[in-house]
């Protein structure tokens, strides 16, 4: 089961990064994050999009290794504690997405936030032990 939420979680991820990488380009998605005020980001939030780039694919790897998909970069425990702290981050983005100003990130982002938290809480649930 853990594979299921792994496998999922990890491409969402993923398809969240290419996004910020749109936004990094200038591409005019802004309103579907950062409270949705801008519809091309300043510079100053394509740098943080750049961060949240890379949060984004080093999260999807770590759930790749919670479902045994790559060699464990962390013990079975540390990963389990990486997944844990990945959900309550999320958690915590679904709720600041929900109450964002901007409609196409309160129905977009919220459910996928959402997502992402339960995969991380499941797969560290079940974090592969080899």
């Amino acid at each position: 089961m853990r594979e299921v939420f792994s496998i999922l979680g990890a491409v969402l991820l993923f398809i969240v990064a290419a996004f910020e990488v749109l936004l990094i380009a200038g591409l005019p998605l802004g309103e579907f994050t950062m409270g949705g005020k801008y519809k091309v980001l300043p510079p100053a939030l394509r740098a943080a999009s750049a961060g949240s780039l890379l949060t984004q694919i080093f999260a999807g790897l770590i759930l790749l290794q919670a479902g045994g998909f790559m060699r464990m970069w962390f013990s079975s425990g540390a990963t389990k504690i990486i997944c844990y702290v990945f959900a309550g981050f999320f958690f915590i983005n679904t709720v600041m997405n929900f109450f964002s100003t901007s409609s196409k990130e309160k129905y977009t982002m919220t459910p996928l936030a959402l997502v992402e938290a339960l995969c991380f809480l499941l797969a560290g649930r079940y974090v592969y032990f080899s």
